[in-house]
């Protein structure tokens, strides 16, 4: 599996890291998992249906944070990712904690993948 990141899922990525020391070995973690079962695992991850895309969105939302500590799946940090089964690969678009963001951007993924 390959993984690729939006600039913004990047940016987003380096104000957590601020705020949550561990989030690049969670992230390493996460992407262990993907790579063994990329498609959505409900109560975990689900599809983000209704956009109007062909492109395969997914939500996790209970990604473990080692700088959480005592929450574990239950952090509130959320990830959205793109995944091209085909291509076998993967492509970051989002990361935030709940308290910060209501809902993902869609329009950040209509910008990207329409």
């Amino acid at each position: 599996m390959h993984f690729n990141s939006l600039n913004e899922f990047n940016r987003d990525l380096k104000f957590l890291l601020k705020k949550y020391r561990t989030l690049n070995d969670d992230l390493e973690m996460v992407k262990a998992i993907i790579n063994v079962r990329p498609s959505q695992q409900p109560p975990f991850s689900f599809t983000i249906d209704n956009l109007g895309i062909q492109t395969c969105v997914i939500k996790i939302k209970r990604m473990a944070c080692k700088s959480l500590k005592g929450r574990g799946v239950n952090s509130g940090l959320r990830l959205i990712y793109a995944y091209f089964a085909e291509e076998k690969k993967i492509v970051f678009i989002e990361l935030y904690h709940k308290n910060d963001k209501q809902n993902e951007d869609k329009q950040r993924i209509l910008e990207n993948f329409k």
